[in-house]
Parts: C-alpha cells; structure tokens; sequence
C-alpha cells in the first residue's frame, strides 16, 4: 500500500505544501492560533518588517499592532473565527524591528480545516500607500478649503472625448462663482457651455478651452460674459489637468473686473476729450496768440505807448498758461513703459534746462530710480523752477520778511529719503503751513505772472508712477517735497 494514500501521509504533504509556498512568495505570510499567539511566520518577515522569524514565534501579535488599531485587529480575527468560509482583510499599523510603525494590509482566512493549524495572514506593507493617501486627503482638504472660500471663483471642467472631437461639461463650481452667477453645480453639472450660456456667448468659451487644450499650457485671458450688469467682463486663468498624458479637465478662475472695465472706459473717454481740448488750444488758440504777439511786438517797433508793455506781458503771460494747460491735459493718469534712471543724470540734465540765475544744486546721495524719464523730466524741471522763482522773490508770503531773505543764491537738494523714497528741497522762503494744500491746485499760484499749473502737473506725473507726494518743512527753511515710491521705485 502507498503510504502518500493514507490521511496521515495526506496532511503531511498538504502542510508542505502550504509552507512551501508561504515561503517562496513576497507576501508575508503568518499563522497565529486563535489566541492571537504566532506560530509561524514566513522568512519574508526579515525583508518587510526587519525581525528574524524566531524573533516572533510564541508572542502575542497585538503587542506588535499600534494601540489604536488592536480593536480593528480583534474584531477581524472574530470575524474569521465565527465565519470559518470568509475571508477578512484589515489595515493596521505594526511596529517594525527599528521602532517605528509602517502600515500593513492583512487578508486572514480560517484554515484549520486545510491542514493549518490557526488562522492564516497574508499580509504586504502598504506604508507608501497609505503615504500617498494621507497626502492625497491633506491635498483634497486644501482643496476644499481653496474652492470653498477663496473670493475669485473657481469653476471645473470636465474634456470629454466624443466621436467629433471633445466637449466641454461643467463638473463643478465654487461658492464664490455661484455667489456672483447665481449658477449652481446642481443646475450646470454634465451641461455645455452653449446649454448654459447659450450659442453664441458659449461659442467663445469654448473657444478659448480649445485654445487651453491645444497649447496644453495654462492661459490667462479677458472675457465678456454678461451675467447681470454688475457681472459683465471677466479676467480668466485657465490650466489644463492631466492625466495619463491625457488632458481630462479645465481649472478655471476668474474675477470679475466689470468696474476696473468700465473705469478704463470712462478714462479713456477722459482722455479723449482733453486730447480734443488739448488739439483745440494747440491749433485755435495759440495761432490767433501768436498772431497777436507778433502784432504788438511791430507796434512797439513803431509806435510808443504806456500801454504796449502790459499788453505784450499779458500776451506771454496767456502763451505761458496755453503750454502748462497743454502739459497738465497730456500727463494722462497712468504710466506705461518704465526704465532704471539715475537720478544724478536725471537732476544734471533738468538743471541745466532750468534758468536757475545763481542758484546752486546739491545731489546729496546717488540712486537710481524707476520710472518714464521723459515724464519725470517735467516733475524736476518744475521743481526748479519753483524753487528758483519763489525762493527768489519770496512771494510765498506776503511779509516784508520773506522778501528780505529772498534772493537767487538759493539751494536746491536732491537726495534719498527713507528706502523707498526720494526728495527734493530748497532754503527759501518755504510754504505756509495754511497753502500747502491749495499749491496743488489747478491755477493757484502766489508768485506774480505764475500760471498755476506746475505743482498739479508734478503732483499728476507722480501719481501716473504710482508714488505718493508730501510737502513738508525744509531741512534749512523752504520747502521739501518727498516721494515716498512704490515696491519697485527705488532700484
């Protein structure tokens, strides 16, 4: 008789062969009894957890398991115990040969009815997994907070690939962009944009998801969706979302810009008129002044009268408010191209374009600047000058005093003021405290035959820059002007 037929013989070779394959595969395999005693473990416990197998057998497994998982280690192994033909898998935490904990997947089955003795684990390490998962949550939760409370508003879209190409569905919207559409993700969600914005406002978005999905670049835009009149033109980031190569989804964030739009709109309107303002005093004002300076100027050759030198002083004087009001239409609000300018150049060469009598500069510290040289030649020419005139005249005061101490040998000083700042001031006369507000004016001036104009063309040239202008007490008497610049004023 074989002895391989008897039942002894065939548990025997069945326990083999269980060992044998529990030895030769990656997963780690483990039997415990159903005290939760560990009576084998496979040799791959060395590579996955770091102990020799003897270093296991005979000891409880929970006491390697993390306190907060044992229960979901217990309730698994009754589960198997009461339900000898399931299989159960748990995920738990155990402790590894160098202290610290990794995640391990283990699927238990019932097999003393197989020719093992206990319950039999086959588990893997899945700490990576896990890993990944716990980073995806933190991910997903950031995400969540980002969509739920960010004030832009966000809006998914799903790259569906049909027979023609693809389309385009909504997947989602934030609460800031159904706050401001009144849409919902309810009501758009699976819907194109020509079903939700109709044919011809949908035909441009989708044309610019296309254009997203072609470059497979992000693209940033400006669109007109009319909404409601207060939701009317959009500034729009679009990014495409890959996957496996694909491009599946559209992220898109957009703000409205409706006001800023319209501002613009209405600025540009502004300057449209002072260029006709500007065109009409440049073409018919100043040829019919022009005619009439040259007149009395032929007058006075030929004939005397107390009256002609007024006459031509006036004529100056209107020629002098035509160029100012010119200057002041044209500064416009905003500055476009700027460019590093050192500011010792910038003051030398403004200097020199200024009748400064006898009058002297002082650059007391060497920076460069950010700005438009051409405009900001206006801010230090007018400055001189106001410097030169009223210093020498003391006409911002009407005391006897000021007179006395006014004279053409004033200073002049352009330095550094805090970081982001530069200023301009003299040692004349200075300015009343009560003025200081009104010189900024439009045609306010205290100094006789002044127009008015040069302080508000400074005063506009430097906001254009984006800076902020003070006026404030010279170091030694006069006056000091201070531009406090923006981030990028001082280079």
């Amino acid at each position: 008789m074989d002895d391989s037929s008897t039942p002894e013989k065939h548990d025997e070779h069945g326990a083999d062969w269980y060992r044998t394959l529990v030895e030769e595969v990656n997963d780690l395999a483990t039997v415990v009894d159903t005290d939760g005693t560990i009576t084998y473990v496979s040799p791959a416990v060395t590579r996955i957890l770091g102990y020799e197998p003897d270093e296991l057998v005979g000891r409880e497994g929970y006491e390697f398991v993390h306190p907060d998982d044992r229960e979901r280690n217990v309730e698994a192994v009754e589960t198997v115990l009461s339900n000898p033909s399931e299989s159960e898998t748990v995920e738990v935490r155990f402790r590894h040969a160098d202290g610290s904990w990794c995640w391990i997947e283990a699927t238990m089955r019932n097999r003393l009815d197989d020719g093992v003795d206990g319950i039999l684990l086959s588990s893997r390490d899945i700490t990576e997994r896990k890993e990944y998962e716990a980073d995806a949550r933190e991910l997903a939760e950031e995400y969540e907070a980002l969509l739920n409370n960010v004030e832009d508003a966000i809006f998914l879209i799903d790259v569906v690939e049909v027979d023609d190409g693809i389309r385009f569905e909504f997947e989602r919207l934030s609460p800031s962009y159904e706050r401001q559409t009144g849409l919902t993700t309810d009501e758009v969600r699976g819907q194109t944009p020509r079903d939700v914005f109709g044919d011809e406002q949908g035909a441009k978005l989708e044309a610019n998801y296309h254009r997203c999905v072609n470059t497979g670049k992000p693209i940033s835009y400006q669109e007109e969706l009319r909404v409601d009149e207060g939701a009317r033109f959009w500034q729009t980031k679009l990014a495409p979302g890959v996957t496996d190569d694909e491009i599946t989804r559209l992220v898109g964030i957009t703000r409205n810009v409706t006001d800023r739009v319209e501002r613009e709109r209405r600025l540009r309107q502004q300057n449209e008129r002072l260029d006709e303002f500007a065109s009409v005093i440049s073409h018919d004002l100043r040829n019919p002044l022009n005619v009439a300076q040259s007149r009395a100027t032929l007058l006075a050759e030929q004939a005397e009268s107390e009256h002609l030198a007024p006459l031509l002083e006036s004529l100056d004087r209107m020629e002098a408010i035509v160029e100012d009001t010119l200057a002041l239409a044209r500064q416009g609000d905003t500055i476009g191209e700027t460019e590093p300018i050192s500011l010792t150049n910038l003051v030398g060469k403004c200097w020199a374009g200024v009748d400064t009598d006898d009058a002297t500069i002082e650059i007391v510290d060497e920076t460069t600047i950010q700005g438009d040289p051409d405009r900001l030649r206006h801010v230090f020419e007018n400055l001189f000058r106001n410097a030169v005139e009223h210093g020498s005249t003391g006409n911002w005061t009407s005391s006897d005093d000021a007179v006395e101490h006014g004279g053409s040998d004033v200073t002049v000083r352009v330095g550094s003021h805090g970081e982001q700042g530069i200023y301009v001031e003299d040692d004349g006369v200075g300015i009343p405290a009560d003025e200081r507000e009104d010189v900024f004016e439009p045609g306010y001036s205290s100094a006789s035959g002044g127009t008015g104009f040069g302080l508000p063309i400074v005063k506009r040239i430097v906001e254009a820059h984006g800076w902020e202008l003070s006026l404030t007490d010279g170091t030694d008497g006069g006056v000091r002007f201070e531009f406090e610049m923006a981030e990028q004023g001082v280079v």
